[in-house]
């Protein structure tokens, strides 16, 4: 079941919705949808099934979610502005809260300005991914500048072949991408809540988990089958979560 609620700033946010039973919000990753992350693959259904009410937004210019041109919709860290309008909108006081890549960025930054799940789950993530993301975003608006010229062999080439498979809005997105900054690791400090640190075995593209793990002062690390983007296809992933959450 899909639906809309308000994000910062007035945006019309898709939200989807599986299961019943305590809430998880599920943040999806950089050029994915709550479709293609956790909807297709059956991790919301695998989590559903263990009790779980899954609340997935389409993350502002993904999916069915707005995407708009105005640079006045895309302000610092608007995507944590747009998770803490959701919370808002739902009224959530006791829930937990898992992201993948985009959306663990974006959870660890909702967290740091003041969301307060009980337990949190990163996924697809190092510490690098948060404290050097301006490297990071750089390399993915290089690929949205030269999306029409990049061939098989160029270091961009599946994320431009991923945004092709999505029907991107590049315009959008590459604004969205301006509006987060790097994460020093002396802020991870607030991150106080269990955290789950699980990634790919083959999967260090957003850097280390082992010292993204250590970083944090209550977190424990996991490994699943799979690269980047092969591990969301997997139920490996989504047992992973399931088990930190209900241990």
């Amino acid at each position: 079941m899909s639906e809309f609620y308000p994000g910062f700033g007035g945006a019309r946010l898709a939200l989807h919705r599986m299961g019943t039973g305590r809430p998880l919000i599920l943040l999806h990753g950089l050029f994915s949808s709550a479709a293609m992350n956790w909807i297709k693959f059956g991790q919301a259904e695998m989590l559903a099934a263990a009790g779980f009410e899954c609340l997935m937004p389409d993350l502002r210019a993904h999916g069915a979610s707005d995407a708009p041109h105005d640079p006045a919709a895309y302000t610092d860290d608007v995507l944590a502005k747009d998770l803490a309008a959701l919370i808002a909108h739902l009224g959530l006081t006791d829930f937990d809260l898992c992201g993948f890549s985009l959306g663990a960025r974006t959870s660890v930054r909702g967290v740091i300005a003041g969301v307060s799940p009980r337990r949190l789950v990163l996924g697809g993530m190092g510490l690098e991914g948060l404290a050097g993301w301006t490297a990071r975003g750089a390399f993915f608006i290089d690929a949205i500048d030269r999306f029409d010229v990049i061939k098989a062999g160029d270091p961009a080439f599946h994320a431009v072949q991923f945004m092709k498979t999505m029907k991107v809005n590049r315009v959008a997105t590459r604004m969205l991408l301006q509006t987060f900054t790097d994460t020093p690791p002396s802020a991870l400090s607030a991150i106080t809540m269990p955290t789950l640190i699980v990634n790919g075995d083959a999967d260090r593209d957003n850097g280390d988990p082992a010292a993204l793990t250590a970083a944090l002062p209550d977190a424990v690390q996991a490994v699943v089958p799979g690269t980047h983007m092969s591990c969301v296809t997997k139920p490996d992933l989504g047992l992973a979560i399931r088990d930190f959450l209900v241990s």
